[in-house]
């Protein structure tokens, strides 16, 4: 499954069933780019088990606002459209990989 960029519009279509790792950026994010590649990395491996969801925080603050995202990146892990995890900076691949299999 390919990673997608949400905007304030689509967010909730795009997090409203299953499991999905919200990726809350920004281009300028020096942490960002870093995680990035294992985000790539990650969707290549979960297929369809998961859905990685991306959403630039300076061009979509609605969401960013709602869901109380003060520094970036921030992962939220949302299982049919509830958050139910929650991690915040760079996070390695397998901190990541946890966060998202205790929900599968």
């Amino acid at each position: 499954m390919a990673i997608v960029n949400a905007t304030d519009q689509s967010f909730t279509e795009e997090t409203k069933e299953g499991v999905v790792l919200v990726d809350f950026w920004a281009p300028w994010c020096g942490p960002c780019k870093m995680i990035a590649p294992v985000l790539e990395e990650l969707d290549g491996e979960l297929g369809d088990k998961a859905k990685i969801v991306k959403l630039d925080v300076d061009e979509n603050q609605e969401t960013a606002g709602k869901y109380s995202v003060m520094s970036i990146p921030t992962l939220l892990v949302l299982k049919d459209g509830e958050v139910v995890d929650k991690a915040v900076g760079f996070q390695p691949k397998e901190a990541i990989e946890e966060l998202l299999n205790k929900q599968m």
